[in-house]
């Protein structure tokens, strides 16, 4: 197997167009990620060809080839050895790709960073809620007053209480700053001295602190006691006039900015450009202490004036508007909203949902998640379908792993391995999504977390029947258009018509039977062979490297001409060296200019040092992949050493591997 995984990196590495060509590399569980500098140098052909892979597709900039558990390391291995790549991490790779995102795909993967690491502390939460008062409900409230019960319940809700905490270290941490002031700015929105969202609301109005009118309003002896804490206690909004008079810093309202995410994420960007900024001019000395004091009072008080009422009024938007959305009567909202999640994915802006979904969360009900479970389930059932209907052992290969991760909530194999490619499929998922959207809208239902979906979202849906049917319904609609609507294309039914052909082929033997006589060389390969003045390279043709004969191959196996020592064979393996036992020095060239092909087209079946008796396997070699390359296939069989031959007479016409080929005469 480790010449299998050898050639597997070499068709690949000459696949992508080069070590030149190659951003980055990495490898997660199952598939090989590359990310390429100029794509048009990319053969996807010989990539979807190539041995080992058992599919491929593109997504979010990355070149993502298929090989399975247990192999993608393996060639991975082989591919930075050949190619000399330095060895990245799957982060580095989604790094390099993300920087050739356009604006919005940076932004939204931003979005993604940020709230993707939070997503287990929400989920704890989340389930440990759902547990809790699910009981309590149950048994109609007769835990209220259960000591466990009590100290639980105030576990479950802490992420959700503390969430800009959560939110402002993750984002410091992806926008580069210090995750502790991130932290800070979190804590400072999040504030016991300030007014709680949730309360805000049912509040009877604003107070400036400090003021008569706040005084007089309460029924206190004198401004000074129309403190912030007395103006919360009386159900008021307290506000801090900063300069009064002037807009914005004349009324600050003092309030908390709980079940908000939008606002959190904004202010420790602005707060972590401050620091970089703050980093390069404050003189060393002074950096330590003016560097953050600075950082926490400027973002806070930016935060709390301007960042805060402004980004909490757009998100009050966008929330206002899925919710519009969704509410759209008999399920329409929740079908549209089904049918373009799957797009957003292609555009490679599904990200925003992250934070729209913690934002719902954090109010209690997330009715998209379980929107988005039907559409990965919708495209895990049109793999299924594929799968089921294609003749190609291949896409078969991949089509049942990609359907049953999409059904565990992982879809980017199903989308671009499967789905999109084949188009059909991919308007199957959409009305499998689109149907699970409209029945999940109608039936009301929602999650209590976020971040997991298909079989995994039982674990955080608030109700297990209505989820079953949502899915049931994504999965059955899907599955169903797409069988359907797919059919294996030419291309397909040609590769699959290549593998049924090529499982049926007997398997090359390793030894032929050859002439072995001294000053003969046996044909290495099964073909015509002509003249080497006739070869189709000005340099073999001169005889400048010695005279042979060239053979037009028919069959890439490449067989020994001579009993002898191998004593040189090229990284590339195009290329091999002989010395026979008699003396004779013999080059193979498989093709011409096919070291451009970094190894792709060549396996070797031998190493420099080895001992070889006539016949014996050398290198199999792709003939059409030579030939779809636009290389000639035509094999130059060169005497190296001919000046010490009298004569170097080749036998010309129709010749099979192991025959007289050339006879040197002393």
């Amino acid at each position: 197997m480790a010449a299998e995984h050898a050639q597997a990196a070499k068709e690949i590495l000459a696949a992508v167009g080069g070590a030149e060509n190659v951003v980055s590399a990495a490898h997660c569980a199952t598939r090989l990620r590359l990310v390429i500098a100029d794509d048009s140098k990319v053969n996807m052909d010989a990539v979807e060809d190539a041995t080992l892979a058992k599919g491929n597709f593109q997504a979010a900039g990355q070149l993502q080839v298929i090989y399975g558990t247990g192999t993608v390391n393996k060639v991975f291995d082989e591919f930075c050895a050949q190619g000399n790549i330095k060895v990245g991490s799957t982060d580095d790779a989604k790094a390099a790709a993300a920087a050739k995102g356009n604006p919005i795909q940076r932004a939204t993967k931003a979005l993604g960073d940020v709230f993707v690491p939070i997503i287990p502390a929400i989920v704890a939460s989340g389930l440990m809620m759902g547990l809790t008062e699910g009981i309590n409900n149950a048994m109609g409230g007769a835990l209220d007053l259960n000591p466990w019960y009590v100290l639980i319940h105030t576990f479950s809700n802490a992420s959700f209480v503390f969430l800009q905490i959560l939110i402002g270290f993750s984002a410091a941490r992806v926008f580069g700053g210090n995750e502790f002031l991130g932290g800070v700015i979190g804590m400072i929105m999040n504030h016991t001295g300030l007014m709680n969202a949730w309360s805000i609301p049912g509040s009877l109005g604003s107070l400036i602190v400090g003021s008569d009118a706040a005084a007089q309003t309460l029924g206190l002896s004198s401004a000074a006691e129309a403190t912030a804490g007395a103006i919360m206690s009386a159900n008021y909004l307290p506000q801090v006039a900063l300069i009064p008079g002037l807009p914005l810093l004349g009324a600050v309202p003092l309030q908390g900015y709980q079940g908000h995410v939008i606002p959190v994420v904004v202010a420790v960007f602005f707060m972590c450009k401050l620091e970089k900024w703050l980093h390069e001019h404050v003189p060393d000395m002074f950096d330590l202490f003016v560097t953050p004091l600075v950082t926490v009072l400027v973002t806070g008080l930016l935060t709390m004036v301007v960042i805060g009422p402004i980004f909490s009024w757009v998100e009050e938007g966008v929330m206002a508007f899925f919710q519009f959305l969704l509410g759209i009567p008999f399920g329409l909202g929740g079908a549209l909203a089904g049918a373009i999640y799957p797009l957003t994915v292609v555009l490679g802006v599904h990200h925003m949902f992250n934070a729209l979904e913690a934002g719902l969360v954090a109010q209690g009900a997330d009715a998209f998640n379980p929107i988005i479970s039907a559409a990965n389930v919708a495209q895990g059932a049109a793999c299924l379908a594929v799968f089921i209907k294609t003749a190609s052992a291949k896409k078969k290969g991949l089509a049942l792993p990609s359907g049953i991760s999409s059904l565990l909530g992982i879809t980017e194999p199903a989308i671009y391995g499967v789905n999109l490619p084949a188009v059909k499929p991919f308007i199957g998922a959409i009305c499998g999504a689109a149907a699970g959207g409209l029945i999940s809208a109608w039936l009301g239902l929602y999650s209590i977390a976020y971040g997991i979906t298909g079989v995994f979202g039982y674990l955080i849906t608030a109700d297990p029947v209505k989820y079953t049917i949502v899915v049931a319904v994504a999965f059955a609609v899907s599955f169903a258009v797409t069988f359907v609507l797919y059919a294996d294309d030419e291309k397909t039914k040609a590769a699959a018509a290549r593998e049924a052909e090529k499982a049926a082929a007997p398997a090359a033997p390793t030894q032929v039977d050859a002439v072995s006589e001294p000053g003969v060389l046996a044909s290495p390969m099964t073909g015509n062979a002509i003249a080497m003045t006739d070869a189709p390279d000005a340099v073999f043709a001169s005889l400048a490297m010695g005279n042979g004969a060239v053979v037009e191959p028919t069959a890439g196996e490449v067989y020994s001409p001579i009993d002898g020592t191998v004593t040189m064979l090229f990284d590339t393996k195009h290329a091999i060296g002989l010395a026979g036992a008699d003396g004779t020095e013999v080059l193979i060239h498989i093709g011409v200019d096919t070291v451009e092909l970094a190894g792709g087209p060549f396996e070797a079946h031998v190493a420099a040092g080895d001992t070889v008796k006539a016949g014996q396997l050398l290198i199999t070699a792709d003939l059409d992949a030579i030939t779809e390359a636009g290389k000639p296939t035509a094999t130059m069989v060169i005497v190296t050493n001919t000046d010490d031959y009298a004569s170097v007479e080749p036998v010309i016409g129709p010749t099979t591997a192991g025959a007289k080929l050339v006879t040197c005469t002393k």
